[in-house]
């Protein structure tokens, strides 16, 4: 039984006006599947005061697994143990076992069944590097909302209204990549709770990372103060790519922005496993309100 985290929500917004800029309502769902509620890992205080995220029954369920990793010193060993576990666990090369149903449906292109049971961890991540806004990316920012509670801003056009068509079409492009798929979003909650791991583990004291993001512009509801012509507090969409590398930020957008990062918003990176990710130094961030430096 997990114990679901609750986000205390007046008419308005949440969190205490002295701490900053409030959580929007729109962003926030009243539970998740975490440690802390959404208002307060939403919000800005987090970011300066960051504290580990513990997702509901993962380290319970995989209990085996990180007491053999902790034996290994080696983090590329590390990292295939995890991957070998991933496959074992999940029946990724046997998903017969775990139940899968073929698929009648053809690839149009190719004449034969789809493999839609393929879609494990790996293309979820993979999809999100060609394009955030795929069915992977649509995947992967419902997973947010559903273990943080941190709703979707932003998924090829802009989500502010529930009511519209267009949240309705992101719930089914989301089912669709669901779809005949084997536990794919507790395997996307061990690879976050693994990268928490393997970030610790190398930098125990390590709080922040330095990141930078190129925009093209932010949306007027994204920004919510500006405390100085460089320094804005902005609402993020509920995941986000970002870079280590300045010069390779300064390639997807007119602007660049540099934040501090809480390690323990690290969703994962293109280093953390071996193939996963083909970007320069991308890291993929949960987000919430965040306080910027605009450089450019």
């Amino acid at each position: 039984m997990t114990n679901a985290a609750a986000c205390q929500i007046d008419d308005n917004s949440t969190v205490a006006p002295e701490w900053g800029p409030r959580l929007p309502k729109s962003a926030c769902l009243p539970i998740n599947r975490c440690n802390l509620p959404a208002a307060i890992l939403g919000g800005l205080t987090f970011q300066r005061h960051p504290a580990p995220l513990l997702l509901d029954g993962v380290a319970e369920l995989h209990a085996d697994l990180f007491p053999l990793l902790e034996r290994l010193t080696d983090s590329a060993e590390r990292a295939r143990r995890f991957m070998d576990y991933m496959t074992v666990h999940f029946r990724l090369e046997a998903l017969e076992e775990a139940g899968l149903m073929p698929d009648r449906s053809t690839d149009a292109r190719r004449g034969r069944p789809k493999l839609r049971g393929r879609a494990d961890y790996l293309r979820m991540v993979r999809g999100w590097a060609f394009d955030p806004n795929s069915r992977e990316g649509a995947v992967l920012k419902a997973w947010v909302e559903s273990r943080f509670g941190l709703l979707t801003r932003f998924h090829g056009v802009l989500l502010d209204d529930r009511t519209e068509d267009a949240y309705e079409h992101f719930l089914e492009i989301c089912s669709q990549g669901l779809y005949n798929t084997n536990a794919l979003e507790a395997q996307l909650d061990l690879l976050y709770t693994y990268c928490q791991y393997e970030l610790r583990r190398q930098q125990p004291n390590l709080t922040h990372l330095t990141l930078y993001r190129g925009f093209n512009r932010f949306s007027d509801d994204q920004v919510l103060t500006k405390p100085d012509r460089r320094r804005w507090i902005v609402l993020l969409n509920n995941l986000s790519s970002f870079s280590v590398r300045r010069e390779r930020a300064e390639e997807f957008g007119d602007h660049l922005l540099r934040t501090q990062v809480p390690t323990s918003k690290v969703f994962f990176y293109n280093r953390l496993l071996p193939g996963m990710l083909k970007g320069e130094d991308e890291y993929v961030v949960i987000g919430g309100i965040c306080e910027v430096e605009r450089l450019a």
